[in-house]
């Protein structure tokens, strides 16, 4: 009989889930697990790689059970995962030598600093489509080989072997020390910083420039392709076929295949990708160029994307940190009890900011706090700061790609606040689409993996499966768009500097 699901891991920033679609892209079941966010100093954000892998191992199961899939119910399987976050594991042992650096962890602040003072800021932006920034791997990866005992010895003697989570996952998923499948996607390997956009290889000047042994890496493959079999108990012999860092396969799953599509996914922080063809382009807007697919034996596509650290951890942070909150979703009802932001605004640099700015120096403020303010006020602030952040981006695409955005495509954890939403829409003057299937980043990994192992025929398929659940126009005047918009600049001049060296 033929399988009937394709499976899909999805190792977010916060929690790793276990999604199954089947044909039409519909979830036929799911499972999701929380893990721990380690933060040992101010600006140090770490994962234990090791409790990542046994969630993923436990989701899988828990879904399967649900409904009592078997192994041989699937096709195949796809891996999506948060980028930039740096493992580096002992080949014969199996364990991490360090916890998992993470994307937002701003430990290497000063190596961007000294490198970019023997440089520029752009010095490395011609090869990977990267300015330097803390964000990226090749100087996490740096700093562990630099401080964690015997891990550079490790490396050079090819014992100690690095990885994206994407990596750390084929890994154990393929046998792991009994002869795991040691790889990473185009799309993951152009966050690095270690590879040629142009040639889709490691480049031999960053690694020397970075000091990275080349032994370290892993072996970089199209993101839809069929890699290997799964090795593990609960779920043996499946075809592991898919491979896109997280954004890309929202992209993917948002079916934006034509030049010029683009999407935001709201999670933990916010990704604005547009899909640019066949060929890297340069931003000159403080937007990055990376890779946004590869099937099979195609050309590669590329895109340009403006990554805002801090959206969806605003709202976490409000529960976490201050209790403002119970649960996430009660922001939005809090939001509701003020008419507006009371002229609060909260820049939340807390890792610096990202595109456009890239000011690593920057630290989070709220400006406007008056005794009128209060817990409403701040609740629309985080929110509100999620929309800004988006517009900034927005503006920064359209003047690198020459296209005017008329429709912006949205997904990730956030689009179910409609508050949110409707304020995008006022503040981009632009109309916000909600599909009726919001999990696009593990429905793109399940598509890449599909169309490897034949699945599902073709791109134009896939693009069948896509419908619109609901859509908003803004309502706002241009008056008012534009003074909210000035004071939140001017909010975000207020962050720059805090940190001072750099």
């Amino acid at each position: 009989m033929m399988a009937q699901y394709i499976g899909a891991i999805d190792q977010g920033t916060t929690s790793s889930r276990f999604i199954v679609f089947d044909r039409a892209g519909a979830i036929a079941s799911v499972a999701q697990k929380e893990h721990q966010q380690i933060y040992p100093k101010p600006g140090w954000v770490e994962h234990d790689a090791t409790e990542i892998w046994n969630n993923t191992v436990e989701v899988i199961a828990e879904a399967l059970k649900q409904n009592n899939f078997s192994h041989t119910d699937f096709a195949g399987v796809g891996i999506t995962n948060q980028r930039e976050t740096t493992v580096l594991w002992d080949r014969n042992s199996g364990e991490p030598l360090y916890n998992a650096v993470v994307w937002q962890d701003t430990r290497v602040d000063d190596r961007v600093a000294s490198y970019a003072r023997e440089g520029g800021q752009d010095r490395f932006r011609a090869q990977t489509g990267l300015p330097l920034a803390s964000y990226f791997s090749a100087l996490k990866l740096q700093w562990i080989l630099d401080n964690v005992p015997n891990a550079r010895t490790k490396a050079e003697a090819g014992d100690a072997i690095f990885g994206t989570v994407d990596s750390w996952i084929v890994w154990n998923l393929t046998g792991g020390v009994g002869g795991g499948l040691h790889v990473t996607d185009v799309t993951n390997a152009s966050r690095t910083q270690l590879m040629s956009l142009a040639s889709l290889e490691w480049d031999d000047s960053l690694l020397k420039a970075f000091n990275i042994p080349r032994k370290v890496l892993p072996r970089i493959v199209p993101s839809s392709n069929v890699y290997g079999l799964t090795q593990i108990e609960a779920f043996p012999d499946v075809p592991v076929a898919g491979i896109l860092g997280d954004q890309q396969a929202a992209l993917v799953g948002q079916t934006c295949f034509a030049e010029g599509e683009a999407k935001n996914t709201y999670g933990t922080g916010c990704f604005l990708l547009m899909n640019i063809g066949t060929k890297p382009q340069k931003s000159t807007a403080g937007l990055i160029t990376t890779v946004a697919y590869q099937l099979g034996s195609e050309e590669a596509h590329y895109a340009l994307e403006g990554s805002i650290a801090i959206t969806g951890a605003l709202v976490q942070w409000l529960r976490d940190n201050l209790g403002i909150i119970s649960s996430s979703a009660d922001v939005e009802k809090l939001a509701l009890e003020v008419e507006d932001n009371g002229d609060v605004y909260f820049v939340p640099a807390f890792s610096g900011l990202y595109a456009p700015h890239w000011k690593e120096s920057a630290r989070g403020v709220i400006t406007g706090l008056t005794r009128y303010a209060n817990r409403g006020h701040i609740a629309r602030a985080v929110l509100e700061a999620t929309a800004y952040q988006t517009r900034e981006v927005l503006e920064a695409m359209e003047q690198d790609s020459g296209i005017s955005i008329k429709e912006l495509r949205v997904d990730g954890g956030m689009v179910a606040n409609e508050l949110l939403m409707q304020f995008q829409s006022d503040i981009l003057n632009v109309q916000v689409v909600r599909p009726k299937i919001s999990e696009t980043t593990a429905l793109g990994a399940a598509y890449a993996a599909g169309l490897a192992v034949g699945y599902w025929s073709s791109v134009e398929e896939l693009k069948r499966n896509w419908a619109e659940d609901k859509h908003w126009i803004s309502g706002m005047d241009e008056a008012r768009r534009c003074e909210l918009y000035t004071s939140w600049k001017k909010a975000v001049t207020r962050s720059f500097d805090w940190i001072s060296g750099n």
